[in-house]
């Protein structure tokens, strides 16, 4: 955790990944992130994965170093409170990252009304409001249809990895912090849209994959683990591992071809074939189906750990293909990483978790947080931001209003 948005204070009213990943970043660089919840916990309260307690490993890794409010949605007072807690005043305040819908009590006209220069991000599914989660949206832009080996036909394959959730809560923390900037130079609040349709679309079109198809006149095939418009592939090594190696670069290509002692093999391809296999990548990419033999009869011949470690020394551009659990336990990838520590978890286990991705060189890293328990900080913020008595909170309590509900 780093302090550069120190003074800053979010109230996050979101679930599943989009929204409450916007928030955990921001939190990782030291805004104040108050996550408000239903009583009894939102939809991905209890979301898999879980430990053998029933707590989300899901829901405690998301919301680690947030503030955790419950509130009774359901309960005309309840919602009246988080609109308070919203545009509650103060520098810094007035921020609220929520995936809710646009019109309803959390609609950006009705907050704006009590905290005029009130920022509202809002993630969701489609520009129009419709209903799409990061999976829907995939499937409905082709790329399903595109991954995996080119004997599936069209059987679609969904992706393992929420993308673009995580893409558009990245985004989302980015255009808050434009909101800010502007806020600032302004005083003006504003309502900032983010969905996870157009995140998805426009990321294609970046990529130049919409010019593609539409000058093609079809989608690109499958190609299994090839790696499109450049050499790359999965390898197979002696001790029986796969290792993914690519060759973008001049450097990158030279040493693969040097360390395998491919040099002659590869001067006689190109003879043959009327082309330079070093200073292009999409030459290599074209006459992949030639170089993949020479590439695949070499790297047989060595072990992962014998290879990887002369690629490495002479440029090269490799990964060993790893299970999640021999990532986690077996190399530098989590044990030995400065942004992760271990530490007590809700889920009443202790294991190593992330702090930010980013390391600023000229601060110090501070220890990740962990998230707190539903409802931990409810009166706690009600009276630092309302300014509410602790007997104004123990009647919202009594009546159900506030605090985590007992089920």
């Amino acid at each position: 955790m780093y302090k550069l948005l120190e003074g800053l204070s979010i109230v996050e009213c979101a679930s599943f990944v989009a929204a409450p990943s916007a928030g955990l970043y921001l939190s990782q660089l030291g805004a104040s992130v108050t996550r408000i919840d239903h009583a009894e916990g939102g939809p991905d309260y209890r979301r898999w994965p879980v430990a053998d307690s029933g707590e989300s490993f899901y829901w405690e890794g998301l919301n680690r170093g947030k503030k955790s409010v419950a509130v009774n949605v359901r309960d005309k007072a309840g919602r009246t409170l988080i609109q308070d807690l919203i545009t509650a005043p103060g520098e810094g305040a007035g921020i609220l990252v929520t995936n809710y819908p646009c019109d309803g009590f959390l609609s950006h006209e009705v907050l704006a009304k009590k905290r005029p220069d009130l920022i509202t991000v809002r993630i969701m599914g489609t520009a129009d409001g419709q209903s799409a989660v990061d999976y829907t949206v995939n499937s409905a832009i082709g790329l399903p249809f595109m991954t995996g080996p080119e004997a599936l036909g069209d059987e679609p394959v969904n992706h393992v990895l929420p993308a673009w959730d995580l893409l558009a809560g990245s985004y989302a923390a980015f255009v808050l912090m434009a909101a800010i900037n502007h806020r600032e130079r302004t005083g003006q609040g504003q309502e900032i849209r983010v969905p996870l349709a157009d995140i998805a679309i426009a990321a294609l079109g970046n990529l130049g994959q919409i010019a593609e198809v539409l000058q093609s006149g079809h989608d690109r095939p499958r190609i299994g683990n090839d790696l499109f418009g450049a050499f790359g592939r999965d390898f197979a090594t002696a001790d029986g591992r796969r290792m993914m190696i690519v060759a973008l670069t001049q450097r990158q290509w030279t040493a693969l071809v040097e360390t395998l002692g491919l040099t002659e093999k590869v001067a006689e391809l190109e003879a043959r074939l009327g082309v330079d296999l070093a200073t292009s990548e999409s030459v290599r990419y074209q006459y992949r189906k030639e170089i993949y033999p020479l590439i695949a009869g070499r790297v047989c011949r060595f072990t992962l750990e014998e290879l990887g470690a002369t690629l490495s020394r002479a440029g090269g551009c490799w990964g060993a293909y790893n299970s999640l659990h021999e990532a986690v336990t077996q190399t530098q990838t989590v044990r030995g990483n400065p942004i992760f520590e271990e530490i007590d978890n809700v889920s009443g286990l202790r294991y190593p978790v992330a702090g930010a991705p980013a390391t600023l060189p000229a601060f110090q890293r501070g220890k990740p947080q962990s998230a707190r328990s539903l409802g931990a900080d409810t009166f706690s913020v009600l009276q630092d931001r309302l300014g509410l008595s602790a007997s104004e909170c123990d009647a919202l309590k009594a009546k159900g209003i506030a605090g985590r509900a007992q089920v």
